[in-house]
């Protein structure tokens, strides 16, 4: 791979991390706000589909009959958000940051040895060992403060976890599937609108009257063009460059971003458990993400 490409698969990964980091807590503001979880997903999907539809037109009927694409579009777009948005009406940011974006690389490499029997380098293995024991620590820090393991944490934790695998499984099938970036950031907006806005409208709850509207506009407007639209570019773009496990070990230090934000923006502490989990996952991330360390020695040709 040339030395360009490899440098823009690495800025297009380093534009993910930094919007998803503002994902966790800017969610987390939702979440302590009188939103439901319904509502932020509702506002993402709007301002998203809305300011995609003109992009539309060019699409084929072949495209909109495609199931595979409604399978991206309700697991990446509908199912993802109603459980993250969901999560962190419980669930503090730094949880957010362990369970979401901390545990990808062990789950894209479970998945995608489960889809697609690729089977994981021992260097992949070794910075997956050490974000895992990231996470744990990480884990231990928050579960040890006051009301971490109340039911409504626990569920918010485990909506995490489960937010978590779908976009594990959704990032595996895109890389099999190998559509282009700009069709299905285009396609997962506007389909998950399609799929999820009726439903919202007639049946569920909102309490978008209980927020001012300053929330309204943050939320819309970041969600719907920050994680949706460009974040969602960056990282199919830094996906089909880099490769599905080294983006997702990349994604990993989000994590690393969350904790130290959530201090001084959402009153959080810093525990050396914390610290020590922060190291462990930077580092890890760095070994699963950095060209191969070792290789196997190839045997001398006999003429």
């Amino acid at each position: 791979m040339n030395q360009r490409r490899l440098f823009w698969g690495y800025l297009a990964a380093a534009g993910t991390v930094s919007i998803w980091s503002s994902f966790v807590l800017i969610s987390r503001l939702g979440g302590k706000s009188g939103l439901t979880g319904y509502d932020v997903l509702a506002l993402r999907l709007a301002t998203a589909s809305l300011l995609l539809l003109p992009f539309m037109k060019g699409l084929s009927a072949e495209v909109w009959r495609d199931r595979r694409l409604w399978l991206l579009a309700m697991l990446g777009g509908v199912v993802y958000g109603l459980f993250v948005y969901t999560a962190f009406r419980y669930a503090p940011a730094a949880h957010g940051g362990i369970l979401l974006s901390g545990m990808q690389p062990f789950l894209i490499m479970a998945v995608g040895w489960l889809l697609t029997g690729a089977r994981p380098g021992a260097q992949q293995m070794l910075g997956v060992g050490a974000i895992c024991l990231g996470v744990g620590s990480l884990f231990h820090s928050t579960m040890n403060l006051p009301g971490a393991w109340s039911g409504h944490a626990l569920m918010g934790d485990a909506l995490l976890l489960l937010a978590s695998l779908s976009w594990a499984i959704y990032t595996v099938l895109v890389r099999r599937w190998g559509y282009t970036p700009w069709l299905l950031t285009r396609f997962v907006a506007v389909g998950s609108a399609v799929l999820y806005l009726p439903v919202y409208l007639l049946w569920l709850p909102k309490q978008l009257h209980a927020v001012p509207t300053s929330m309204l506009v943050l939320q819309g407007l970041f969600q719907g063009i920050g994680p949706t639209i460009v974040a969602m570019l960056l990282f199919l773009r830094a996906v089909s460059i880099l490769g599905v496990e080294r983006t997702g070990s990349l994604v990993a230090l989000v994590p690393v971003l969350v904790g130290l934000a959530a201090v001084p923006l959402l009153d959080e502490p810093l525990t050396p458990w914390l610290m020590m989990g922060l190291a462990l996952v930077s580092a890890g991330a760095f070994v699963s993400a950095a060209p191969p360390l070792w290789r196997k020695p190839v045997p001398a040709q006999v003429s």
